[in-house]
């Protein structure tokens, strides 16, 4: 579990470390594999899209979007990793129905009867804002790294802000180094100033 405020770096952490992996893989590193991640925001859809439901018209089980993302993981035969992110609030129902998955079995089961076992190049994460109802049982089953937009400092943000100019800005000659070179020479103190 990635947990943080927002601005602290978790998307761009796991991201990196990604596209890392998989430049080691490209370079034919042996213990390395290329590593493609699954963002899916649990929050955005109701228990019945994320896991599957029971059609009341036809009486057929209609798989979720979570359950239909890690089958497909699942079924890859290859040597690449899957990263399956779960990209939101973390919810005291659907958190609870992904601990058989973070036990030591890693298989989802879900309501329809059917279990997909996790394969080992399978990962489950998680990118939180906080834990405040997760319940004990599914916090010590999880591997945790708080991240804090306060570690970062402003440069950042500011590096962001500065790649969203127009061009007729960026056109100037030494227009960015020197807006950089100001905002390294007075921000920090500016910023230690006002919330002094």
């Amino acid at each position: 579990m990635l947990v943080g405020p927002t601005g602290g770096g978790k998307t761009c952490n796991y991201k990196t470390l990604a596209h890392a992996l998989s430049a080691l893989c490209k370079l034919g590193e042996p213990d390395f594999a290329k590593v493609h991640y699954h963002i899916l925001n649990p929050k955005s859809i109701t228990m019945g899209q994320l896991y599957g439901y029971l059609d009341g018209g036809s009486g057929e089980w209609v798989d979720g979007v979570a359950a239909l993302l890690v089958n497909q993981c699942a079924k890859d035969q290859s040597l690449d990793k899957h990263w399956v992110m779960f990209d939101g609030p973390v919810d005291a129902l659907w958190i609870e129905s992904m601990n058989t998955v973070l036990d030591d079995n890693k298989k989802l089961c879900l309501n329809s009867g059917q279990i997909i076992p996790l394969s080992n190049r399978m990962t489950m994460m998680f990118e939180v804002e906080d834990l405040a109802v997760a319940s004990p049982a599914t916090v010590s089953r999880c591997g945790m790294v708080y991240m804090e937009p306060g570690s970062l400092g402003n440069m950042p943000v500011v590096k962001s802000w500065m790649l969203h100019f127009p061009d007729a800005f960026l056109k100037k000659k030494n227009f960015v180094p020197n807006l950089e070179k100001l905002f390294l020479k007075y921000m920090d103190p500016m910023v230690s100033y006002v919330r002094k």
